[in-house]
């Protein structure tokens, strides 16, 4: 059963139209990566499921409700987190004030803040820190240990890879097949080899369409798919 579902997406950004016919599955329980090049649409469709970019064509379903046309708090409200490229930490608060503006409901935080320190064992010697002393993948786990203070059913990642050490992405990745033992996963992923090994479903964008799709497991052995829509072999 899919627990998220875009149907012929279309979103348009001030004159530009950026998603052309977008569709997607995301069955429960499930870690589905989103692939492509830069510029596909990858994170214009994460926020358009946000409702940060209202769609203006098709459909977004989330548990057999429609939600394109909810503004992006009734979204979240629903149990869908969301993970941004850029990380978007306050700087000058500390990682625990961080965790705890993420609260949806007075005692998220308390309830959650054993399994984020399991995952994120750094962020419980660095709570009193301000944001600002931070290393980049200390940064990173922040993020997304704060779409993991409210209770979500799903969780959009956008390139949690990005820019960090290959023993941090290691952890990174533990961590999220953690997360997905008990939570849905959509993650955009630019790092091929990262979303092959977490992923066990995929789609392709080009050019703000979805172009291709199915079990990772045959894509990984694919090559020809690979060239041409990622340009790696």
């Amino acid at each position: 059963m899919s627990l998220l579902s875009l149907e012929a997406v279309n979103t348009h950004i001030g004159q530009y139209h950026i998603l052309q016919g977008v569709d997607l599955e995301v069955g429960a329980g499930e870690i589905v990566a989103m692939l492509g090049r830069n510029g596909a649409g990858k994170t214009t469709t994460l926020k358009t499921i946000m409702g940060l970019h209202p769609r203006t064509g098709g459909t977004v379903t989330f548990d057999g409700e429609e939600i394109g046309e909810l503004r992006p708090y009734e979204v979240a409200s629903l149990g869908i987190g969301y993970v941004p490229e850029n990380r978007a930490i306050f700087a000058d608060l500390s990682v625990e004030e961080n965790l705890r503006i993420a609260e949806r409901e007075r005692g998220d935080l308390a309830r959650s803040i054993d399994f984020i320190h399991d995952l994120f064992p750094d962020l419980a010697r660095l709570a009193e820190l301000p944001g600002t002393s931070l290393s980049g993948g200390q940064q990173q786990m922040l993020a997304v240990a704060r779409a993991l203070v409210p209770e979500n059913r799903l969780l959009l990642i956008d390139e949690p890879s990005e820019g960090l050490a290959p023993v941090i992405i290691e952890q990174m990745m533990e961590a999220i097949r953690s997360i997905s033992s008990d939570t849905t996963v959509l993650l955009v992923e630019q790092n091929f080899v990262v979303a092959s090994r977490l992923a066990q479903q995929y789609v392709i964008l080009e050019e703000g369409r979805s172009v291709a799709g199915g079990a990772m497991a045959d894509l990984v052995d694919d090559d020809e798919t690979i060239n041409r829509y990622l340009g790696a072999g």
